[in-house]
This record gives structure tokens, C-alpha cells and sequence, in this order.
């Protein structure tokens, strides 16, 4: 299962899930809390089937910001 699901996207769908969970339990004591575990579940695993879908990927984010000085590439001169 290739990674679809960048950090900033994974922080945000952990939060709103939780949030979800806590809210809908919170006013309607339903079963209905339980679709908030699907973001929390889908950052955990940095991976969203409907993103695989519509061929998104938030992971290309990440690697805009990523530090590259300590890969190997230095050279000798």
C-alpha cells in the first residue's frame, strides 16, 4: 500500500476525527461516533482509498519541505 496521506493532511484528519468522536458521543450517545475512527484510522495508516481514487497524494507536500543536505550527495573536490 503505497503512502498517500501527507503529515499535515494525517494531523488534521486525527484531530477532526477526534473531535467528531467526541462531539457526536458527546449530543447523540450514537453508534454514528464511531465514523470519526475512519480519518483517525486513515492517518494512522497514511493511507486514504478514496484519495487512491481520485489520484490524490499530500505526500508530494512533505517532500517539498524535506531538509536534503544529508542524503550523500556531497561531493569531493
Amino acid at each position: 500500500m503505497k503512502h498517500n496521506v501527507g503529515s499535515f493532511d494525517a494531523a488534521i484528519r486525527t484531530v477532526g476525527g477526534i473531535l467528531f468522536i467526541l462531539i457526536v458521543h458527546h449530543h447523540f450517545r450514537s453508534w454514528w461516533a464511531l465514523l470519526g475512527f475512519v480519518p483517525v484510522l486513515t492517518a494512522m495508516l497514511a493511507f486514504c482509498p478514496a484519495y487512491c481514487l481520485f489520484h490524490f497524494n499530500t505526500c508530494a507536500q512533505d517532500a517539498d519541505h524535506t531538509d536534503h543536505s544529508h542524503h550523500g550527495t556531497h561531493s569531493s573536490v
